[in-house]
């Protein structure tokens, strides 16, 4: 609905108040704005099919346009390179590198669920961590926003690439159970 029709509404339910009839303002709340409870179920992915989302998106911000890390590249940076990219694992904004928050991919769900979408592979896009924050649980018509077209995984592939490179340098890394999930949920996608 759009914003100037919702403040008409809610100017038409204060004009019936203020005349004493509160139960008819109540039925065109009821009918016009209806408050609708959000859902917020706790859904987790598994690296795999975060991995599949995100070079199927291209690792970009699918709203934003602009190029995602895969999540075991930015964490291996913070284990070889502690003092300068660190991490924390509950991503403490103080003591996380801000690349956590503006390169880092999670899914976002196109029509949030909490509105009705489905979590379903059709409804999810790549975006960064920022991002997702900032949309919350808003449509994209009520930003203002628009869904961008994939990026080109042969342009760009989200060090993917780098990272089992990595791997395929030092088998160690994959003692951390941590790496050794992202690392299974490379290799199909890598070359």
């Amino acid at each position: 609905m759009p914003l100037e029709t919702a403040a008409s509404i809610v100017q038409e339910v204060c004009t019936l108040i203020s005349r004493g009839e509160k139960g008819s303002a109540s039925l065109l709340i009821q009918d016009r704005y209806p408050f609708v409870p959000q859902q917020n179920p706790k859904r987790q992915y598994t690296p795999k099919q975060m991995t599949s989302v995100f070079v199927r998106d291209g690792f970009i911000d699918r709203y934003r346009g602009t190029r995602l890390v895969f999540p075991a590249a930015l964490r291996l940076i913070s284990r070889l390179l502690p003092d300068k990219f660190p991490y924390h694992r509950n991503w403490k904004m103080t003591e996380s590198h801000v690349a956590y928050w503006e390169l880092h991919p999670t899914i976002d769900h196109i029509y949030p669920v909490a509105r009705g979408g489905t979590d379903a592979d059709e409804n999810w896009v790549s975006c960064s961590m920022l991002t997702n924050s900032i949309k919350s649980n808003w449509t994209l018509e009520q930003l203002g926003w628009q869904l961008l077209s994939p990026g080109d995984i042969h342009s760009w592939d989200g060090l993917i690439g780098w990272f089992v490179k990595q791997v395929d340098d030092d088998k160690t890394i994959l003692h951390e159970p941590y790496f050794k999930r992202w690392h299974s949920a490379a290799l199909p996608h890598v070359a």
